[in-house]
């Protein structure tokens, strides 16, 4: 059964969102307020939450700040509820990594869609990685300069260097599989075959991982926003950007940024 945790201060709009959750067979629990939200994502691991965001204890962005930093309730969907989604707090909130936003009053149909959108995305997701020989980088350490280009798990062969060579110089755009093999010769099915076999890792994940350590070079050595680092690494998207971040490293791109500062900061100290 899938379970949904919702996070309201206000008993009214909670008992009705849990009223049309278990109607329609979802197993719910409820917190009233941020700090008891944030207690029970740990505690049950929901497969979603929504979160009101003006709440005493702790606001809705404090919740989702909390749960990103925890690897363990990273990558859990989170919907806020608002009474108002002006630009500035949506965007506050995407930068967060919040996956939608839902105005109150909200219809029974606008919730459930939205959740059913989320969890089948989730879905997913969950199933492309769990297909894939998912190797996560490290992020590297904050006194440290980052590469743009990740060691693989063994050395690559003269075969593949032209491949290693057109990532390094086109990850930043929007690069697949058989842009790859179309440029140097090798049949798609082949060349993945090939990549598995020598390093452990499909040509997609090099691509990721090639596009990750370049955010994290750009994210520790220069002040551009998480949309331009996002652009410049290749991801038409920043959600997608946002997303892929917290697989690789359990936390969004600007709370990561600000914890390897702050590490930064302690140790010229």
């Amino acid at each position: 059964m899938t379970k949904v945790l919702v996070i309201e201060n206000e008993a009214e709009n909670r008992n009705i969102f849990l009223e049309c959750l278990e109607a329609e067979g979802f197993d719910v629990i409820s917190a009233e307020n941020g700090l008891v939200g944030v207690e029970k994502a740990q505690e049950h691991a929901p497969d979603l939450i929504l979160c009101d965001i003006v709440m005493p204890e702790l606001d809705g962005y404090g919740v989702l700040s909390s749960l990103r930093q925890n690897r363990a309730t990273a990558m859990i969907p989170f919907i806020f509820l608002t009474a108002k989604s002006t630009t500035g707090e949506v965007r506050t909130g995407m930068k967060l990594g919040a996956d939608d936003y839902l105005t109150k009053p909200t219809t029974a149909e606008e919730l459930l869609g939205a959740i059913a959108t989320r969890l089948e995305k989730q879905a997913a997701i969950k199933e492309w990685y769990a297909a894939q020989p998912q190797q996560v980088i490290a992020p590297p350490p904050a006194s440290a300069s980052v590469s743009a280009q990740p060691q693989s798990s063994s050395p690559a062969s003269p075969q593949l260097q032209e491949v290693f060579d057109f990532i390094e110089a086109n990850y930043h755009s929007s690069i697949n599989l058989s842009d790859v093999a179309r440029v140097v010769g090798y049949a798609p099915a082949y060349l993945t075959d090939l990549m598995r076999r020598q390093t452990g890792k499909t040509v997609h994940q090099w691509i990721v991982e090639y596009r990750m350590a370049k955010a994290c070079s750009l994210l520790l050595e220069t002040n551009q926003s998480v949309e331009q680092i996002a652009e410049a690494v290749g991801y038409q998207y920043v959600g997608c950007f946002f997303r892929q971040f917290r697989i690789s490293f359990g936390t969004t791109p600007q709370v990561w940024r600000n914890a390897q500062r702050i590490q930064s900061s302690t140790a010229l100290n």
